[in-house]
């Protein structure tokens, strides 16, 4: 396994579940500072690969290395410098923003002026600094997606896992992530892994992409690299020829016929 230069590094990485094989044999090589997308239909093993990836789960055979860590033998080290933010997560409806910030950054071991200044920047970026110290009960469910991607970078992550991250944003405030994917992955070298069904969206943001389909890697590489080799105009094009996911249009409206 290599390390240098490489955030994510994978070799036959298996996942099973009984007889179920969620992740098949998956090698995957993700250097630093990569904005990576990885797309797949529902079911595709996404997800379970990132809950291996960030240390929550134990593969079943293979192995894998974060930022130069083992995700078995050093999964608490990978769970230092990763942050995550999962589809599906909740808050305190009970806290202030920044009491919920205050209690990760704390479960993160930070504290004091130099806590106290990261919350205040990621509340001003993130349009919610009139806002702060209203229980996130009150939030909409953008807001409350917005202090959760916060949450997640609150520690400065080297590389960040976000599944679904704009699926309950309006489009000013799914511009405005894209904008602080971009920034810090420029500027600062943070790797992203995406998950996302948002085609148009990997296009904008992602300059790598892997499509997952059935377990496995059906293959990787810049969109429009990707895009090309499908004989398609649009990433979702590719997407749709490359799983089959074609709408048989005429099959659609068969059952109009006869009336």
């Amino acid at each position: 396994m290599k390390g240098n230069g490489i955030s994510i590094e994978t070799r036959k990485l298996t996942k099973s579940f009984g007889s179920l094989q969620a992740v098949k044999s998956l090698d995957l090589e993700v250097e630093v500072g990569t904005r990576f997308g990885f797309l797949g239909p529902n079911g595709a093993g996404k997800t379970t690969t990132v809950r291996m990836l960030s240390g929550l789960m134990r593969p079943t055979s293979g192995q894998a290395t974060v930022c130069g860590f083992d995700i078995v033998k050093e999964a608490s080290k990978v769970k230092g410098v990763t942050g995550m933010l999962p589809e599906s997560p909740g808050v305190y409806s009970k806290l202030s923003a920044v009491e919920f910030l205050e209690f990760i950054g704390a479960l993160r071991d930070l504290s004091g002026e130099a806590l106290n200044k990261r919350i205040d920047r990621l509340l001003a970026i993130l349009g919610l600094e009139n806002r702060e110290n209203d229980l996130l009960e009150s939030y909409s469910s953008g807001m409350k997606q917005k202090v959760l991607v916060a949450s997640t970078l609150l520690h400065d992550p080297k590389l960040v896992f976000l599944d679904e991250p704009t699926s309950r944003l309006d489009p000013a405030a799914a511009a405005l992530v894209k904008d602080i994917i971009l920034a810090l992955a420029q500027e600062t070298h943070t790797t992203f892994f995406i998950c996302t069904h948002q085609t148009a969206f990997a296009e904008s943001v992602c300059n790598e992409i892997g499509l997952l389909n059935d377990g496995q890697l059906v293959t990787k590489g810049p969109p429009d690299e990707i895009t090309q080799a499908a004989k398609a105009k649009t990433l979702e094009d590719a997407y749709l020829n490359i799983i089959g996911a074609k709408v048989d249009r005429k099959k659609l409206l068969e059952w109009r016929k006869g009336k």
